[in-house]
């Protein structure tokens, strides 16, 4: 985040910075949701819903699931948040106590390991590399319960992975819930990058489990960031327990955002538009950082972004980070952020922005460092 603040304040000092730093879409909002927007502030009556959210959105999600899985969802179970990190923190919240272990893999998002300490949960993060498929498995979570010294509580796995890109088929996700279903162990599936998977097997866990907390959101797929709006879907058994947070943390998600996302459901020819301008932009990163002098560290099977490897350059991905960024304008993530301990060696390049600018940033690393 110090170089995305970097960044920012380059930028406003008038430096021609290109960002691929952040997992922000370059697309705006889809256009019906932009127009359910309009209509709304036209007349104005937005306050407090439901502290899951409007009964019509619950009710859209769970028709999503039927529509694009197959699977059917009771809209009872579908909890509409501020936002992902807002289910992130009801799920810790509703699920752990205070000294429970929850598992993680590393690298991983950093927000997952900074919240679970900041409520006093153990973060027991799991290496997952080219031998376990850069994803958890039964065996991986074996072996770190041991290392550990004491049993897990939770398991968060994110499928796509970010900053892995790794897609987890329906198989491996099952073993996954299947091993913590056997122990007790409550299972959190982030599938917020759904919908942006290139290759691979696109699964929800609640195609092979009903006990799942699952966390979407609508800031990248339907290119919603600032609206701050996301879901879940949870246990029926859970449900009260989630709700009842909510109410004293949130009181309810904004009304406004709720009525966008809803008319953003229905718009997936137009967002289908925008994931083939991912897509050529994934090719390009997938030829040209080679080309540079980088390895491609992971998959870039889903999400928008290049896990690279830099250390034919540097030890220290941090202070390459900042390099780049004062003397090219090149903002990317160190590695750092996603794996305390190997990360050093490794910069994520989002490729979420406009076609022309990752052109444009590719040639100037390319320059920087012939």
């Amino acid at each position: 985040m110090d170089v995305l603040a970097e960044a920012t304040r380059r930028r406003e000092a008038g430096y021609p910075v290109i960002s691929m730093a952040v997992g922000q879409p370059s697309h705006p909002a889809p256009k019906a949701a932009l127009e359910a927007a309009r209509t709304a502030l036209g007349h104005g009556r937005l306050g407090y819903t439901d502290a899951l959210g409007t009964v019509s959105l619950r009710t859209a999600i769970a028709r999503h699931y039927l529509t694009r899985y197959g699977v059917e969802v009771d809209p009872q179970r579908v909890a509409v948040t501020t936002g992902s990190s807002a289910g992130f923190n009801l799920a810790f919240l509703a699920l752990f106590d205070p000294g429970d272990c929850v598992a993680i893999a590393r690298p991983g998002y950093p927000a997952y390991r900074n919240i679970l300490g900041a409520l006093g949960l153990n973060v027991v993060e799991v290496e997952a590399g080219a031998e376990t498929g850069f994803t958890l498995t039964p065996e991986s979570l074996e072996a770190a319960a041991l290392k550990a010294g004491r049993p897990l509580n939770g398991v968060l796995l994110a499928s796509p992975a970010n900053p892995t890109g790794t897609v987890t088929g329906k198989t491996a996700l099952k073993a996954l819930t299947d091993y913590c279903a056997m122990r007790g162990i409550a299972f959190i599936s982030d599938e917020i990058y759904h919908g942006l998977t290139f290759a691979g097997e696109e699964t929800t866990a609640l195609s092979v489990t009903d006990e799942a907390v699952v966390i979407n959101s609508f800031s990248k797929y339907y290119c919603m960031t600032g609206w701050r709006i996301g879901w879940m879907v949870l246990p029926q058994a859970k449900v009260r327990a989630f709700e009842r947070i909510a109410q004293s943390l949130y009181i309810s998600p904004p009304e406004l955002s709720q009525i966008a996302a809803e008319a953003a459901l229905d718009c997936e020819e137009e967002l289908d538009r925008y994931k083939a301008s991912y897509a050529a932009n994934r090719d390009l990163l997938m030829k040209r950082l080679p080309q540079i002098g980088f390895s491609i560290a992971s998959p870039m099977d889903g999400a928008f972004y290049a896990y690279a490897d830099v250390s034919r350059f540097t030890n220290d991905s941090m202070d390459f980070a900042r390099r780049m960024l004062a003397e090219i304008d090149v903002a990317a993530t160190p590695g750092l952020d996603f794996d305390p301990g190997e990360g050093h060696r490794y910069i994520r390049f989002s490729y979420a922005g406009a076609h022309a600018d990752m052109i444009e940033a590719m040639d100037r690393i390319g320059r920087w460092l012939e």
